[in-house]
């Protein structure tokens, strides 16, 4: 399992001690082993692609530049952080004890919290600029600009970025001797009345509050949306309605999978912190963390599935990588081309496979 700062508020103990013990050395059961390796694989791997592709659409095209979408790449970055920080490390620990050494231990936990923290602000002020854009328009012109955004997540960014340095002093590695070797763990160097309250500020500031505000900034907005719709309103004043509605779902939706998916975790540090001995139930662990990973995945799926600009956003890249794409094209082709020799040239039509809807433009 990755770096113990991530292992629910439970440290492994003090972790500048070394200590030594009889017996050998303990392994976790080969079925944990398998579930977690293949589950992490599938879901780093899908919330890498993802989240890059939510980056790269955004970044790459002209008209997906929106205040809106900067913090989802805001979002997506973190994203990406908390896979390659929390997710991947996990694959190796899980068959091993700690190779990334000290500088991995207090580097990884860093960009842990780094891109967990930054992925709660990035909500946040989503959530802020939808409920100004939505219900008070006129001063949405001036507060929710492109630039502004820029200037707030560079802001949140740089806050995020001090407030998470404080890990560098609270991470060690500790070594454990046994008969048949020695077991590297990345822990806590303090005691557990002084983490402790960490979690809980942690706890507040990145997921009661954004979910506070979240609830009530989200409950004027569907006021405002969907239970006082405005009569004799002209068409296009209409489409821009529906365009909001779309949007204010997905990410309504983006919100409510952020609360059910820290959950657990978030649950489990506040009933250890009372319980003695905490709650250690291996799978129940891994659940825990396999719904954080899930968190930074499924975004990118999110916006495909509900959003038509990100949908045909995402299309251009993947025609592009898709390598056999031409050569299915030119196969299928040819195939009706000798198939229908009699038809008149002028009427046949290309046939164009599922992988690639944009090959026929």
């Amino acid at each position: 399992m990755e770096n113990e700062t991530l292992e629910l508020g439970v440290p492994l103990g003090n972790g500048s001690a070394n200590q030594t013990l009889l017996g050998k050395m303990p392994q976790y059961p080969l079925e944990v082993q398998v579930v977690t390796i293949l589950l992490v694989l599938l879901i780093c791997g899908v919330g890498i692609a993802g989240n890059v592709m939510v980056v790269l659409v955004v970044l790459r095209t002209k008209h997906m530049v929106t205040p809106t979408n900067c913090y989802l790449v805001s979002l997506a970055v973190a994203d990406l952080i908390v896979l390659l920080a929390a997710g991947l490390p996990n694959i190796s620990d899980v068959v091993a004890s700690w190779v990334y050494g000290y500088a991995g231990c207090l580097c990884i936990t860093y960009l842990q919290y780094l891109g967990i923290n930054i992925s709660a602000c990035s909500i946040t002020a989503l959530t802020v600029e939808r409920y100004i854009a939505i219900c008070h328009s006129i001063k949405a012109q001036l507060l929710c600009t492109v630039s502004r955004a820029k200037r707030i997540i560079a802001c949140l960014w740089l806050f995020t970025a001090l407030y998470c340095l404080m890990w560098f002093f609270l991470v060690d590695i500790s070594q454990i001797s046994f008969s048949d070797g020695a077991q590297v763990s990345c822990g806590y160097r303090v005691s557990r009345n002084l983490y402790m309250p960490i979690y809980f500020l942690d706890f507040t500031l990145f997921y009661v509050i954004p979910l506070g505000l979240a609830t009530v900034l989200y409950g004027l907005i569907a006021r405002i949306l969907f239970m006082n719709p405005l009569p004799a309103t002209p068409h296009s004043m209409k489409l821009s309605c529906r365009g909001n509605k779309s949007v204010t779902k997905m990410l309504a939706v983006v919100v409510i999978l952020f609360a059910l998916l820290w959950m657990p975790y978030r649950t489990l540090v506040v009933v250890n912190s009372f319980m003695d001995p905490p709650y250690l139930n291996i799978w129940f662990l891994l659940f825990c963390r396999l719904c954080i990973y899930l968190n930074s995945a499924i975004n990118p799926i999110i916006y495909n599935l509900m959003s038509q600009k990100f949908r045909a956003a995402f299309r251009k890249p993947l025609a592009v990588l898709w390598p056999l794409c031409g050569r299915c094209e030119d196969s299928s082709s040819d195939h009706r081309h000798r198939t229908s020799r009699k038809r008149s040239r002028a009427t046949l039509r290309p046939h164009y496979p599922l992988c690639c809807p944009d090959c026929a433009t």
